[in-house]
């Protein structure tokens, strides 16, 4: 494989298997270890499988020669942040920086209600904190980044510009290292279970980079974010205990409020929003339709376990109309 290429040969062979995983993680941590040298990489850790595998490669291949920067930025979902110190840190003996910045996030929030607003302070302070780290360190000579094949794709047909791809510094004062750059999701996911990392992260559903800025809709209040990430690990927990193949699944929040009655008294709280789609190119998507008994159990559990929510509804919406985000 050439990994200094942004082409993958016509006649590359898909990692399928774990014997084929164990030949590309072999080849990829030569290379790694060629390039590298005795110099040091940094590397954004988000929790999502592309830069979880990325760094459990460059672990395999230098050690403590990698430093990972996660940053909480009070947006994640339920025991993500908890996750990655745990297999990283913990587990993996990664060199790991944390930084809980949910304060900073979600003070510069506060108040903002439109969608591309709180997008782009998200993703401009994300930066920033990266960028103060960073500076913190000596000796960083290498960039690591979880680029896929479909980033460059995409990025080159002008279907999204993907940030890892046409979003960089044109002088970027470090090398670029892209141990994964020339494989598909499904091929990364098998190279990460090849090298250890749990189910929970290798087959981590796509979450957006704004994360539950997105789903706690209009302007972010702490309470209701907290309400937000409960009711989403109700939805996940229970989803994936069925047993059910659906591409993504997740609860919305919205800013609004309706009456409810609880213990005998009016309660004016907010509703929940269930959402599942069923997609192959994320273009076009579909509603799969849930078993009456897991909807009521899922409404149950939130209603009984999430102070601030009175209702429960399941989104039907296909895309398009609507966009798998609310957001």
């Amino acid at each position: 494989m050439d990994f200094t290429s942004n082409k993958r040969p016509d006649d590359m062979v898909r990692i399928t298997t774990p014997e084929l995983a164990d030949a590309f993680i072999e080849e990829a941590v030569a290379y790694t270890r060629e390039q590298v040298g005795d110099g040091k990489v940094l590397l954004a850790l988000s929790g999502g499988v592309d830069s979880s595998v990325v760094a459990a490669l460059l672990i395999k291949a230098i050690g403590k020669q990698l430093v990972c920067v996660h940053v909480n930025h009070g947006l994640m979902r339920k025991g993500e942040s908890e996750q990655v110190i745990e297999v990283f840190q913990n587990q993996m003996d990664a060199n790991l920086i944390y930084v809980d910045a949910t304060d900073r996030f979600l003070d510069l929030l506060a108040g903002q209600a439109d969608p591309e607003t709180k997008r782009h302070i998200i993703g401009e302070e994300f930066i920033k904190v990266f960028d103060e780290e960073a500076a913190k360190l000596d000796g960083i000579g290498f960039l690591g980044q979880g680029t896929i094949y479909p980033d460059i794709l995409e990025s080159e047909a002008g279907v999204k510009a993907h940030h890892n791809v046409g979003g960089l510094p044109e002088e970027l004062n470090w090398e670029l290292v892209e141990p994964v750059k020339l494989l598909f999701k499904d091929e990364v996911r098998v190279v990460g279970k090849q090298l250890g990392l749990p189910d929970g992260m290798v087959y981590r559903q796509p979450f957006p980079g704004p994360g539950l800025g997105v789903r706690c809709t209009g302007a972010i209040t702490r309470d209701r974010l907290a309400a937000l990430r409960e009711a989403d690990a109700i939805v996940r927990e229970e989803i994936e205990a069925a047993g059910l193949d659906i591409w993504q699944y997740f609860a919305v929040v919205p800013d609004m409020r309706a009456t409810g009655v609880r213990d005998g008294q009016r309660a004016y709280e907010w509703p929940c929003i269930i959402r599942c789609i069923n997609t192959v190119d994320v273009m076009t998507a579909e509603v799969p339709e849930l078993d009456w008994a897991l909807l009521k159990k899922i409404t149950d559990r939130i209603l009984g376990e999430v102070p601030g929510i009175c209702r429960v509804l399941y989104d039907l919406s296909p895309k398009p109309i609507g966009t798998v985000e609310f957001e």
